[in-house]
């Protein structure tokens, strides 16, 4: 590790935030929680009106509706797939499938992808039906924004009510012009997702900590843009190695095996990611104060 002092970073201030739910239209807690915060958002609009305070803008998406009303991953295509700089700069075509449309309103709604009117900070909010617990996936492992978000959450599950479930980082290591995903719309943005979850269900538990988790991220936000510096350290970062297929018939391709019962809640992240420490990410506060 440096043993020399740590220059503190300033950024600019986080004025536009979306939260994004349905991207995957059968992953209930993110749809729920996105209709939830839609209803009282004129309640906290009032209240930070009343409190003369300068609001951070915060965006709430339904990202795929069609999907959401059929309660399907997607209609035609994954959508989280589709937001690629080829697929999103593509010409339009009649034939396009639903979600390859849809990608463009958002990227239009949220973007463009990669300029300067792009949202600050993209939340994108999934389910699993694996046994993760509380995930951030995001393409950069040097994002300073997510990285102290994360920490941030950390610091909460051990003070505030955000449920013991494991909290993991996690990178996609995929260059910008390839990531593929609506949280790679905005300058800085992650996906939350938590499980288990089956599709189509909500469960409490799981839907709980999707909601603390991003009210102690819009928490973050907010103490971020009022100038709060936030001290350096360490995240343990897991690093997408590879992926591990189910063995399969080699004429039919069928899957040929299951999860053995003793393991089927048990299993967790660790077999197909590589842990490694960031060293280190320092100091930082915002330079645009309210």
């Amino acid at each position: 590790m440096c043993s020399s002092p740590v220059t503190m970073m300033c950024f600019p201030r986080l004025s536009r935030v979306a939260v994004c739910g349905g991207t995957h239209g059968n992953e209930l807690s993110g749809v729920y929680l996105v209709r939830e915060l839609l209803k009282a958002e004129k309640k906290v609009k009032k209240k930070k009106e009343e409190e003369d305070e300068e609001p951070v803008s915060v965006q709430l998406v339904l990202s795929n509706p069609r999907a959401m009303q059929q309660c399907r991953r997607y209609v035609d295509t994954d959508l989280n797939r589709c937001f690629t700089h080829a697929a999103l700069n593509g010409s339009p075509s009649d034939s396009d499938p639903y979600e390859m449309i849809r990608s463009r309103e958002l990227n239009a709604m949220l973007g463009p992808k990669g300029s300067p009117k792009a949202m600050d900070l993209v939340c994108d909010l999934h389910n699993t039906t694996a046994n993760m617990g509380l995930c951030f996936i995001a393409y950069s492992d040097s994002d300073w924004v997510c990285l102290h978000l994360f920490r941030h959450l950390q610091a909460r599950q051990y003070t505030q009510r955000i449920p013991d479930i494991p909290m993991r980082y996690i990178h996609f290591n995929v260059a910008r012009k390839e990531s593929y995903s609506l949280d790679s719309v905005g300058k800085h943005g992650f996906a939350m997702e938590i499980g288990p979850q089956p599709h189509g269900v909500v469960r409490s538990n799981i839907y709980t900590a999707m909601k603390v988790g991003v009210q102690h991220v819009l928490e973050w936000v907010h103490f971020f843009n009022s100038g709060t510096v936030f001290e350096g350290g360490l995240v343990e970062v897991f690093t997408m190695v590879k992926h591990i297929d189910y063995p399969r018939d080699k004429e039919t391709h069928n899957i040929t095996a299951a999860i053995h019962p003793q393991l089927q809640v048990q299993l967790e992240i660790h077999s197909s990611l590589h842990s490694l420490l960031v060293l280190p990410f320092g100091r930082f506060k915002c330079d645009e104060m309210i």
